[in-house]
């Protein structure tokens, strides 16, 4: 038993340190970023430091748990706890947004509003990944939305306040349906309110009753990770938002509803998920096709990599819903490996605006000559997002393409259709990744004119593509790293269905 608070210090650390920045003086750009820079790093370390030393991979059970009483008045505690499920987003979530703090070239107006709201995100984020109690898990997940709406109005592009009203009509809309479902699971029952997660996952329901708690949950999670029909903030907020804004959107928001989909719909409503999980697979096949196609049909440079990561999230729905071990473990690697590549694209997108300030596909071309490491990495990372065998998006989609053929719960017809319709999803993939690189990289357009002095990615910009392909090569060729961690967790998960 491990006495120490280490996941409260982990949630509680980037919030507290962050909130320091309004005392700094105010001129020194350059303190208040290395400052953040800093808090980000200190929290990765504690958070490595306390999995490799703390967390033993293969307990299925919750680990490093923490139980405060927090209001006396409705039984309400402080809940801390991970398992094999939660410790890759989590270490995912410190990686992203050290990366998405350098990422973020000097702010010039409010830079300490811009870093403190990059912490308070670190911090809902964790805080949602790691808490056991639900009704905490709903005040991280709402923590978390305050400040993307606030980046995105504050540092977005034109048409910013469009898309930031949007995003959290969307977002705040679907957070209702998520109070309601984790006030009706605490609440049934019992006459004081149950809001642990373990003992919740132990409690049984009126088939009726379980069903409707589902699809309330399916709407905010189907939001936040977005599933078809109810995706359509996304290619908004991502056209509009700077884009180290766009790598925590990317990374890591979308996650978190693949992430509750698992977490509360799988482990606590077996039975729905079982009636549901047939229309949410074909939800995400056509999910698949549909964003993929869509995607080729955007000018927008952002708006094209938005849409493919709407199609990547389809696989991700696909594996939940194949209700097998490997489908399972497959979504999971996937929400690690999308996390990286998203991230790291958009990433990329923002540097070249910031070279040659222009979003749409058609005025570019021939960047390659003039920013050949640029060209070089974003050739690298879309091969990784058309999942190229040896990066870690093959493995993902090859492994939830075994799920659906090895599920018990489909006729063979099904499956074979199912597979079908995905693999011309992985066909459309290629075509429109290829022709973004065309569209972008080749042509003379850009090299004729006559102001063509632009300087390639510095060493920061390098330094982060570099340290984000690091991890897509490796889990690409030793996936196992990532398994080993899950493995034991989703097979506890899938007892409940057998």
């Amino acid at each position: 038993m491990n006495y120490f608070p280490w996941l409260t210090i982990i949630v509680v650390l980037p919030i507290s340190a962050g909130s320091l920045l309004f005392l700094f003086p105010h001129r020194g750009n350059k303190v208040i970023r290395w400052y953040t820079i800093c808090i980000c790093l200190i929290d990765l370390l504690l958070t490595t430091y306390a999995f490799c030393y703390h967390f033993e991979l293969d307990d299925p059970l919750m680990q490093l748990t923490e139980n405060y009483k927090w209001i006396n008045f409705f039984d309400f505690y402080w809940r801390f706890g991970i398992d094999g499920l939660s410790i890759g987003p989590i270490l995912l979530t410190g990686f992203i947004t050290t990366l998405a703090t350098l990422a973020a070239q000097p702010v010039t107006r409010e830079s300490k509003l811009f870093h403190f709201l990059m912490l308070a995100m670190y911090s809902g984020q964790i805080g949602s990944f790691s808490s056991r109690d639900i009704l905490l898990f709903f005040i991280m997940w709402e923590i978390e939305l305050i400040p993307v709406y606030l980046l995105l109005s504050m540092w977005g592009g034109k048409k910013r306040l469009y898309s930031a009203t949007k995003f959290i009509l969307y977002t705040a809309g679907s957070s209702v349906f998520l109070l309601l479902g984790v006030l009706g699971i605490g609440l049934y029952g019992s006459n004081e309110p149950a809001l642990n997660l373990e003992t919740s996952a132990n409690q049984s329901y009126p088939l009726a009753l379980e069903i409707i708690f589902y699809i309330g949950f399916l709407i905010a999670f189907a939001v936040k990770s977005p599933i078809i029909p109810l995706h359509t903030w996304l290619p908004d907020t991502h056209g509009e938002a700077h884009y180290s804004t766009c790598m925590l959107l990317a990374g890591i928001l979308l996650k978190m509803g693949a992430y509750g989909l698992v977490r509360i719909n799988m482990e606590l409503l077996p039975h729905a998920h079982s009636i549901f999980s047939p229309g949410l697979m074909i939800l995400g096949a056509i999910q698949i096709i549909y964003a993929a196609s869509t995607s080729l049909g955007q000018r927008n440079l952002k708006k094209r990599i938005a849409y493919s990561s709407v199609s990547h999230m389809g696989f991700i729905i696909i594996g939940i819903s194949s209700i097998s071990d490997t489908g399972l473990n497959g979504s999971i690697l996937q929400i690690i490996s999308h996390g990286f590549i998203g991230a790291a694209l958009f990433f990329l997108a923002g540097t070249g605006y910031d070279r040659i300030r222009l979003l749409y596909l058609d005025e570019m071309g021939g960047m390659a000559i003039l920013l050949p490491k640029i060209f070089t990495v974003f050739s690298i990372l879309s091969m990784a997002s058309l999942a190229l065998p040896g990066m870690s998006g093959f493995v993902a989609e090859l492994i939830v393409f075994f799920g659906i053929i090895t599920s018990q719960k489909y006729l063979l017809m099904t499956k074979i259709l199912i597979t079908f319709v995905t693999a011309i999803g992985m066909i459309l993939t290629p075509i429109y990744s290829l022709s973004m690189l065309r569209q972008m990289f080749y042509g003379y357009t850009l090299f004729n004119t006559p102001n063509s002095s632009f300087f390639d990615s510095g060493p920061r910009e390098l330094f982060i593509s570099i340290s984000i392909l690091i991890p897509v090569i490796g889990i690409g060729i030793y996936p196992d790293f990532i398994f080993s961690l899950s493995v034991d967790k989703v097979e506890a998960i899938l007892s409940n269905f057998l």
